[in-house]
């Protein structure tokens, strides 16, 4: 099902797909109280009803270029549910959206059913399903981005209340350590062009790079070793940090990575399931750091970032040298392989506690868990053709990219050659690493 829902090449699979996207959104958002869901707690996360709104509104979008006669529902709801999109008119400004009480929740929801009524009549009496397929999965693909920063956000505006019973996680099956060596030479980066698949156009087209030698980390670094780095003074030295890094820990007062907190002397994170001390969680991959600080522990490590290139290597390639969708080869994710929103967990797993998805070299937790800083700008791959204006052309400038999903990410939304993409200082999102070094 998974696999016929991630190809979704005909009206009946892509109408199934719409609507399995469209209630999971609302199941996210369900269990929220009604003053949940219009409070905007920061500049960068947005409120629960925005973001049901928004991903309404890009598929009323659809409906204004492709169904003759749709009349727009609301302008009012034009202009609040747009986000960056100047092509599509004026919008209200991101740190503003929670100032407004207005459109209420509940007109958004109605709002919502409405688009979702119209989208379906305009699918099932629609002849060519190809003609109007890239823009519906790109729409879907848009809205399971929103899914997962849904979960950001609503940890961000309840991160002090939480205590959920949630999924339990699964402990460490084996244990792992130490680094894998690549071998290096010409590899193909990025997707292969493939008709009946999704991909973003930012991880196309696929081409040849070359790779010296090198060596990365088995597993994503954990809370444990991130935990020394602060306690050997790590966020006191200025030698560990780039010049920027610096400025932004002393004017943020940056001592530990986002939730973090110490309470009597002793480290704390807050999560889903409530406050519990650093040392119950020493196995499992840190988050919520930012680029800067992944590359001031590597240094301080004697190591450094991996290239997106050397990550593609390490997630995508075969001890035969041949290439495939996903760590453990191309079949789909499943819950016993990787750590991601349908294992329930809303939080990250032990290293080790996902062998079935290790790489041949043991490599484990590419995919899920936490998305990987990588030391490469994001810039178009070479004969980069856009293929929707201003969805990812327009930020191909001062960010990182990023790859390998996280816990809050979808299984029929990831692939290895996924590029997620943040600016340096940014550590609100579900952000980890992994580090690498020349052989």
């Amino acid at each position: 099902m998974v696999s016929a829902i991630r190809e979704a090449t005909d009206k009946r699979a892509l109408i199934d797909l719409y609507n399995s996207v469209r209630r999971r959104t609302l199941e996210i958002v369900a269990p929220l109280e009604i003053e949940d869901y219009v409070i905007q707690t920061a500049d960068f996360m947005s409120p629960p009803r925005w973001h049901i709104g928004h991903t309404s509104w890009f598929f009323e979008t659809v409906l204004q270029a492709h169904k003759p006669g749709h009349r727009v529902y609301s302008e009012d709801f034009l202009f609040y549910f747009n986000s960056y999109y100047e092509g599509f008119g004026a919008r209200i400004e991101r740190p503003k959206r929670g100032t407004k009480s207005r459109p209420t929740v509940k007109a958004t929801v109605a709002y919502r059913k409405y688009i979702d009524e119209k989208v379906q009549e305009f699918l099932e009496n629609l002849d060519d399903v190809e003609s109007i397929l890239p823009l519906m999965r790109l729409g879907l693909e848009h809205e399971m981005q929103h899914q997962e920063l849904l979960v950001y956000d609503i940890k961000h505006l309840l991160c002090d209340q939480f205590d959920l019973q949630l999924q339990p996680k699964p402990q460490s099956i084996v244990s792992v350590g130490g680094m894998a060596d690549i071998p290096g030479g010409l590899m193909s980066l990025g997707y292969k062009h493939n008709s009946t698949a999704f991909a973003f156009d930012n991880e196309k087209p696929e081409h040849q790079v070359f790779l010296s030698d090198f060596a990365i980390d088995k597993s994503p670094i954990t809370n444990g070793d991130f935990f020394e780095f602060i306690r050997d003074g790590g966020y006191k030295n200025f030698r560990w940090w780039f010049s920027e890094g610096w400025e932004t820990v002393n004017r943020e007062h940056w001592h530990a990575p986002l939730y973090w907190e110490v309470l009597d002397g002793e480290w704390f994170i807050r999560d889903f399931d409530g406050l519990r001390p650093v040392l119950e969680r020493r196995n499992e991959p840190v988050c919520h750091v930012s680029f800067f600080e992944a590359s001031a522990y590597a240094k301080w490590i004697g190591k450094r970032l991996p290239t997106e290139a050397e990550w593609e290597k390490a997630a995508c390639y075969d001890a035969r040298d041949s290439k495939h969708l996903f760590p453990w080869g191309d079949d789909a994710p499943i819950p016993s392989k990787a750590n991601l929103f349908e294992n329930g967990h809303w939080s990250v797993s032990p290293v080790g506690a996902y062998p079935d998805g290790a790489n041949a070299v043991g490599c484990h937790q590419l995919i899920g868990e936490v998305w990987e800083w990588t030391t490469s700008d994001y810039v178009p791959f070479p004969g980069f053709k856009s293929e929707f204006d201003e969805y990812n052309d327009k930020w191909f400038v001062n960010q990182k990219v990023l790859r390998g999903g996280s816990f809050a990410t979808p299984e029929v939304h990831i692939r290895s050659t996924y590029r997620n993409f943040f600016h340096t200082h940014e550590r609100w999102m579900t952000s980890g690493f992994r580090c690498a070094k020349d052989l």
